[in-house]
């Protein structure tokens, strides 16, 4: 009977519910044991951008074993892209998740190479998918020349040295 108030208490915890905290000063200590983690709310498909009001955080056993390594605090996975279906209820494994693309592999993006006051821009073909900072290949689309460059925030590739 114990480990089930416990539990109880720790789900009403997680949910934040003060009606029952007066009940949680009994056995503060146990409740600490339980792992917390951040779970779907709803089945989350490959590609959907994961929202905070998509997650709950919820109490597991101290004797909680993932099969895979999860992740154990909301804003890690907030704004990322799930890679496979995530379930309610469940825990996030790590390789579950993505951060965003900015350029997907062979969808033309613009080029852009700046130095001294020069500003050149092209069309190129991606090489790979890319986010925000990631160094990737891309192919000019005028000379066929395959370069690197670091994706920006906007979804262009700059070209050359780093800014």
């Amino acid at each position: 009977m114990t480990r089930l108030i416990r539990r109880a208490l720790a789900l009403a915890a997680a949910a934040g519910l003060a009606c029952l905290a007066g009940a949680a000063s009994a056995e503060p200590a146990r409740l600490a044991d339980d792992i917390v983690l951040p779970v779907p709310v709803v089945t989350v498909y490959p590609g959907d951008v994961i929202k905070e009001t998509m997650l709950r955080q919820q109490a597991f056993p101290p004797t909680f074993r993932a099969r895979l390594a999860v992740i154990d605090a909301p804003l890690a996975i907030v704004g990322r892209v799930a890679r496979r279906t995530l379930l309610p209820g469940e825990p996030v494994p790590v390789n579950a998740v993505d951060d965003p693309r900015l350029v997907s592999r062979g969808t033309p993006a613009q080029m852009i190479f700046e130095e001294n006051g020069l500003v050149i821009t092209t069309l190129g073909t991606p090489l790979q998918n890319g986010g925000l900072g990631e160094v990737i290949r891309i192919r000019n689309s005028d000379t066929g020349r395959i370069v690197s460059g670091t994706v920006q925030g906007d979804g262009r590739i700059r070209i050359g040295e780093a800014r």
